[in-house]
């Protein structure tokens, strides 16, 4: 699939790692760096504007190394770029840990996936059809 893109950063296009990656790195492109106190969160700009086709979504995703070992996460993990935004792709990063983490330009902040989706037709009806699971949730199914 080709999608059109706006690279205004001085970065290389997101790219695969891998043959089996399904994730790219996106890039932080920002003038000075960004210090994320604890629990505080910032949106990080990445020069990046795309244009996907109707029925793909762009998905804004963690960086597991990231998290893991310094408790960096995207808060909206993941964040949905609709086939219609135009705008610069923007991270927001949001700092876990007990300690100050500083945002560098060009440092890689979080991964993008490319989805295809379904458009939904809502159906009410009075009656759901029953499951051995019923109405169990957030935990229900065994884990403790």
């Amino acid at each position: 699939m080709k999608i059109k893109i706006i690279n205004t950063s001085a970065h290389e296009l997101p790219s695969y790692e891998t043959i089996a990656s399904a994730g790219m790195d996106l890039r932080a492109s920002i003038q000075e760096s960004v210090i994320l106190k604890p629990l505080e969160r910032a949106i990080i700009k990445t020069g990046l504007f795309i244009e996907l086709p109707i029925g793909v979504e762009a998905q804004v995703r963690p960086r597991s190394g990231l998290a893991a070992k310094k408790g960096i996460t995207v808060l909206n993990a993941p964040g949905t770029i609709d086939a219609d935004y135009r705008g610069e792709i923007g991270v927001i990063l949001v700092n876990l840990s007990n300690e100050a983490y500083t945002v560098e330009n060009g440092e890689r902040i979080a991964q993008l996936v490319i989805a295809k989706h379904e458009r939904a037709e809502w159906s009410q009806v009075e009656i759901l059809s029953e499951t051995q699971r019923g109405a169990g949730g957030f935990g229900s199914t065994g884990i403790k």
